[in-house]
């Protein structure tokens, strides 16, 4: 699934990352527990989470995850969205819960890791 697509889905606004829209995505991980994204190993994963401060980026960045959905209509910072630029990330924020967020997307076709 294209992340333009995960954009759609989710209503979300992207703000970071425009010109990765067309990158594809191949599963999705839901987690606001970033030392269970360190346990991940696996490419071209999207992480959808409501935890939304700079370690998240950094999490992204150690476990190659190169696009985040930030959920509930939580904001990025502009530290934060310098650091996920610099980085090739794309970010997402959609006003929908975590949960709903995961299950449109489910829905829509992109595979969960297990």
């Amino acid at each position: 699934m294209k992340l333009r697509d995960i954009a759609t889905v989710l209503n979300a606004k992207v703000t970071c990352g425009v010109d990765k829209l067309d990158e594809e995505i191949g599963m999705g991980y839901s987690s606001d527990l970033m030392s269970d994204v360190l346990t991940l190993d696996t490419d071209n994963l999207i992480l959808i989470t409501g935890l939304v401060n700079l370690q998240c980026i950094r999490t992204a960045e150690m476990a190659d995850i190169r696009a985040i959905v930030f959920v509930r209509n939580k904001k990025a910072s502009d530290q934060m969205l310098e650091l996920a630029c610099e980085n090739g990330m794309c970010i997402l924020e959609s006003p929908f819960s975590l949960f709903k967020s995961s299950g449109l997307l489910f829905q829509a076709g992109l595979n969960p890791i297990y």
